[in-house]
């Protein structure tokens, strides 16, 4: 392209012909815009979007001393003031509901849950069905009692996990124990997986930052935690925050109301709802972890003391082995 760096000392430009290199002069021009420059634009526009619109945290990353100097500058006033109309019409036309491919609760639990063995580490390893394996170091399985009557779910490996190959053993996995002790259960007694077996992440600098799993990903690994769940037969499945959720329902669901619920449930185990360990390290303030861990462990208990229930309830389950 065409181009023109002035600075203090001199000027360099290029007309893709030859480069020269002048004095300082402040009477210089800019080129004049090309077809790159209007390709920009229109691209610039394209992925603009309105539904997401925060002008002070865009003035924050892209401070308006600099707009001068930007073609896309001249765009901004003109995108900010169509933005609320942009995206009324963007939530008129989104799907409607019935048009959503999301089975509700209550039909899901009559589809039958997939067969087969109950997955080993190396099956997990050697999944292929979506792109996570490529950038994972390995497939991470499921852990604990295959005895027992309480599955907990979470989202995926994280970092920690997937190195060491084992579920929640990072800074959640920690809290999650944690959580555990205070409801009086025994990690022994319960079974720990994931509903995506490979972890998810994008780079930043050189660390590796969690990145929150696609459906596709999901249902790619939905097999797999579907044998899980016909192999234990789990009178309980507790499931850690949406991605769980929504992963075993099929259905989007939040947390805040699902946890209200009790006619949840996949195959013949009924499904409780809480939140992700994660989502209490990641609150904002003293309060909200505070509030949020609560929840957390008043969840583990009900569900414990369900599975109980369940047991005492079916002779075949003999005396119940939670504490």
């Amino acid at each position: 392209m065409v181009w023109t760096i002035a600075t203090p000392d001199g000027i360099g430009s290029w007309d893709r012909r030859s480069l020269q290199i002048l004095p300082p002069d402040p009477s210089a021009r800019p080129p004049a815009d090309d077809a790159g420059e209007a390709l920009w634009l229109a691209y610039y526009r394209a992925i603009f979007n309105p539904a997401r619109l925060n002008v002070r945290l865009m003035q924050q990353h892209m401070p308006q001393r600099y707009w001068a100097n930007l073609p896309e500058a001249r765009l901004i006033p003109e995108l900010v003031a169509e933005a609320p109309q942009r995206a009324g019409t963007m939530a008129e036309q989104a799907p409607k509901p019935e048009n959503v491919r999301w089975a509700s609760p209550s039909r899901y639990a009559a589809i039958p849950l997939a067969g087969g063995p109950m997955p080993t580490a190396a099956d997990i390893d050697a999944c292929r069905r979506c792109a996570l394996w490529e950038r994972a170091t390995q497939g991470v399985c499921g852990r604990g009692s295959l005895a027992a009557r309480v599955m907990l779910v979470g989202e995926q490996p994280g970092d920690e996990e997937d190195l060491q190959g084992k579920p929640f053993v990072g800074p959640a996995g920690v809290l999650l124990r944690r959580a555990l002790r205070d409801a009086s259960v025994k990690v022994d007694d319960v079974y720990i997986t994931n509903a995506v077996k490979h972890f998810s992440w994008e780079p930043r600098g050189k660390r590796r930052i969690h990145k929150t799993p696609a459906q596709r990903e999901i249902e790619a690994c939905r097999s797999w935690l579907e044998r899980e769940i016909a192999h234990l037969k789990p009178k309980i499945i507790v499931a850690l925050g949406n991605s769980a959720l929504q992963a075993l329902m099929r259905a989007r669901l939040k947390i805040g109301e699902a946890r209200m619920r009790d006619d949840l449930r996949i195959g013949a185990a009924r499904v409780v709802a809480t939140y992700h360990p994660a989502a209490v390290l990641r609150a904002a303030d003293a309060p909200t972890e505070d509030a949020l861990y609560r929840n957390l462990v008043s969840d583990l208990r009900r569900a414990m003391r369900a599975a109980s229930d369940d047991a005492k309830d079916d002779p075949a389950l003999g005396a119940s082995s939670l504490h």
